[in-house]
Parts: C-alpha cells; sequence; structure tokens
C-alpha cells in the first residue's frame, strides 16, 4: 500500500537486527580482549578492548536512535563521537603511563587475540555494510567498525614486530596509532552529527514558521 510506511518499518528492523548483533559481538570481545590484554600486558589489546567497549556503548545509543526523530539520531551520533574522543584520550593517558613502566607485551598473545578480533570486526562490517549511507547514526556505526579491523591489523603488525624484534615499542607505537585512528573517527562523527543537527533545526523552524502563517490566515 502507498504510504503504509512499510518500507520505513523494514528499514528500522533492518538497522535494529544488524545493530543487535554488533552490540553481541563487541560485547564479547571486549570481555574476552580485556582479560587477555591485561594478562599479557599488551598496550596494543588493551586499546583495542577499550574500543570494542566503546562500540559496545555507541550501538546500544544507536539501538535507541532507530524509528526516531532526524534530531534524535543526530545527537545519538553526536554523543557516540564524544564516547569516541573520551576513548582516544584514555587510551593515549595508558599509553604514557605505560612508557614508564616495565611490561613486557607476549607476542604470541597479541597476535592470536588480534587476528579473532579481526575475523569479528570483519563479519561486522559486512553486517553494516549494506546501512553505512543510511541515516547518520548507522554511518558512525561504520565509521566505528571499519576503524575496528584496521585496529586488529594494527594488533597483529605489533605482535610480530614485537616478536621479531624482541621489544616493547612497536606495542606502544601501535597502541598510539589506534588511538589516533580513534581520535580522527570521533572527529568525523561529530562533524557529520553537527551538520544533521544543524539540517534537522533549519527543517524544524521552516516547519514551525509554516504552521504558524496557516494559523494566521
Amino acid at each position: 500500500m502507498s504510504g503504509c510506511g512499510c518500507e520505513v518499518e523494514l528499514k528500522d528492523n533492518q538497522q535494529k537486527t544488524v545493530l543487535y548483533w554488533l552490540l553481541a559481538i563487541n560485547a564479547t570481545m571486549f570481555v574476552f580482549e580485556i582479560s587477555v590484554g591485561w594478562l599479557s600486558e599488551s598496550t596494543a589489546l588493551i586499546a583495542d578492548s577499550l574500543d570494542m567497549l566503546t562500540d559496545a556503548i555507541v550501538y546500544i545509543i544507536a539501538l535507541y536512535a532507530v524509528g526516531k526523530s532526524i534530531m534524535h539520531k543526530a545527537n545519538a551520533a553526536l554523543i557516540s563521537g564524544y564516547f569516541q574522543l573520551g576513548l582516544g584520550v584514555l587510551i593515549l593517558l595508558d599509553i604514557a603511563r605505560r612508557l614508564y613502566g616495565e611490561s613486557e607485551p607476549h607476542s604470541w598473545f597479541m597476535i592470536c587475540i588480534g587476528m579473532v578480533a579481526l575475523v569479528a570486526n570483519v563479519i561486522c562490517l559486512l553486517l553494516i555494510r549494506k546501512h553505512n549511507s543510511d541515516d547518520v547514526h548507522m554511518r558512525a556505526s561504520w565509521i566505528f567498525s571499519a576503524n575496528d579491523v584496521l585496529a586488529n591489523l594494527g594488533v597483529v603488525i605489533a605482535g610480530i614486530l614485537v616478536m621479531v624484534l624482541e621489544q616493547r615499542w612497536p606495542d606502544i607505537v601501535i597502541g598510539s596509532i589506534i588511538s589516533l585512528l580513534i581520535l580522527r573517527g570521533a572527529y568525523r562523527i561529530l562533524i557529520d552529527a553537527k551538520k544533521e543537527i544543524v539540517i534537522a533545526q533549519k527543517t524544524e523552524d521552516a516547519l514551525n514558521k509554516k504552521s504558524t502563517s496557516c494559523c494566521s490566515k
């Protein structure tokens, strides 16, 4: 039936299904990765696990925004961007702390867990691929998934370098790169969300003016 809203409802249901899967994968990987990262004293693994945690929180926010107004979706993306920004700063602080410590990351842990996380995030990327041009909250989710794949590749590379060079600095360097990727992603999301908010406000103002004009006649 024309104008029944069936297409919108289908799109919303598809977005919810994808986001539930992304939430489940990221929450599971966070618990797994933070445990191994802590035991293996790996900055890169801890950084990646915290990224998983932030993504899980962001997907919860995105789920709330599904089916809501453009303003709700833009605000959800804005909050997600600030979460990412905070995460990037926290990782940098942890890296600064570890620079003065004596931690020795275990390369095999880094490589194996990095590979598991890489597979998980490639699945996430494939799940959300069809929605990367949807609403702003879904575009934000796409950026998170894409950054995660890059971060996982970085963890695996760091593990290989730590094993070959028998030095901890590759772990520190990759952890720093992951944090910069997160900060870059946060910047992109915040810019996109703020643009959407401006558009939504202009649309709302135009509708209010039209409503006022009609009432005054």
